[in-house]
């Protein structure tokens, strides 16, 4: 959603995209939220995602781009990461076969 909010707020403003979205998802974001998330240190998750990113594409191209989360996890047992840690980069490809 911030990503969304990025593309849309020269156009709409920051209050206006998060007063429209809240009432459709609930627990969405405040523009004050918005605001704490785009100045916020990266978390350790993300970090850890950027180093296995280029790993994960590796293997997943390797693969002819056909393998799910059960398999790349399977194919990453020599790196230290959970069965998630596949999953949210597959996700943000927008790959088919990335249901945790």
């Amino acid at each position: 959603m911030i990503r969304f909010i990025d593309e849309h707020k020269d156009q709409f403003g920051v209050e206006a995209i998060c007063r429209v979205l809240r009432p459709a998802v609930r627990g969405f974001i405040t523009a004050r939220g918005y605001r704490a998330a785009k100045t916020r240190a990266p978390s350790a998750w993300s970090l850890k995602d950027e180093l296995l990113v280029p790993e994960i594409a590796r293997l997943h191209g390797e693969n002819y781009g056909v393998y799910g989360v059960r398999k790349m996890h399977a194919l990453m047992r020599h790196v230290r990461a959970g069965r998630s840690a596949g999953t949210r980069p597959l996700g943000s490809w927008g790959s088919p076969a990335c249901r945790a």
